[in-house]
């Protein structure tokens, strides 16, 4: 089983077109040692030839470019895309769909009934593709069961509701609804190991610490360092845990929480904000994520499990 990452940045990218802070500045000036960044996606694959896109971000055309198995062409008209599916209706998670309208045939479109609530009336993705290749649509269960996914064979995937906020267009924005965000386990049949993916989660449970103590494979929320990160900075009058994001650092942070893992775990954190001092390689933060055993995803990255 294969894991590509095809963006691994929260909203906005790496550096954000209009920010300034000072990794945004620094990376632009080439004083720091950083790697740009796009927007959140990974890709899946049990064959290396069919993929499921998982999460559709607004930079998918790069992603895609920068990935030629995504491109195999068997045919004049094709794509390694067989499928996508939402982890959410975040803007910076769904917008790319817009971008793969030139279908011949509906696209097979996997989320739980929240998300295609939000995506069919606050921002309706899905009436605007029905004007073009249409959605072929399959809504996912949160109750933990199995579910196999439509053109992937080989391919199981399971969900796990999460602590963590839908979008701000959401009229449920105020009061979450279990299925407004998953996470996904991914199991590879022929081994029998697993991945979880996770890129927003705001609290990690004992029934999630014990989910992913049975993973090969943990990607991870890594979009905020520290709970005010946006405050102090003052490009937002938000903390991280009103965004539904666990910071890294600190009491009850999302180093300690994975501190809780069985060695032997490869342990990724993944939806990088511009602001997260780890994106800089040879900083303080960087090197303590690696005294823990923490890596952070980058654009390109394959996982195989």
């Amino acid at each position: 089983m294969r894991i590509r990452v095809l963006g691994s940045s929260a909203g906005g990218g790496f550096p954000q077109w209009n920010c300034n802070c000072p990794n945004c500045d620094g990376f632009r000036r080439g004083t720091l040692k950083a790697r740009a960044r796009t927007q959140s996606s990974i890709a899946i694959s049990a064959d290396g030839s069919d993929w499921l896109l998982v999460n559709a971000s607004p930079d998918i055309l790069t992603q895609i470019r920068e990935a030629p198995e995504l491109q195999p062409a068997r045919a004049i008209r094709d794509s390694g895309i067989a499928a996508v599916l939402l982890m959410d209706a975040q803007i910076d998670h769904v917008t790319g769909l817009l971008m793969l309208r030139e279908r011949q045939t509906p696209l097979p479109l996997l989320a739980t009934p929240e998300v295609f609530s939000d995506i069919s009336s606050g921002f309706p993705i899905t009436g605007i593709l029905s004007h073009y290749c249409g959605v072929q649509r399959q809504e996912l269960p949160i109750d933990g069961s199995t579910v196999n996914v439509p053109g992937l064979p080989g391919l199981q995937v399971q969900t796990v509701s999460l602590s963590s906020k839908p979008p701000p267009y959401s009229p449920f924005r105020g009061n979450p609804r279990p299925g407004d965000n998953i996470g996904l386990l991914i199991s590879n049949p022929a081994t029998g190991q697993r991945a979880f993916y996770a890129p927003g989660l705001a609290e990690v449970t004992s029934a999630l610490i014990e989910l992913m103590s049975g993973c090969a494979v943990v990607l991870i929320d890594g979009t905020f360092w520290t709970h005010d990160e946006m405050q102090r900075l003052g490009l937002s009058a938000k903390a991280a845990l009103d965004m539904g994001h666990l910071p890294q650092s600190g009491p009850g942070g999302m180093i300690e929480q994975l501190d809780r893992l069985p060695a032997g775990i490869r342990k990724i954190l993944i939806h990088i904000n511009n602001t997260n001092p780890m994106l800089v390689e040879d900083s303080d933060e960087r090197a303590e994520l690696t005294a823990h055993g923490i890596e952070v995803a980058h654009d390109g990255m394959d996982i195989t499990f």
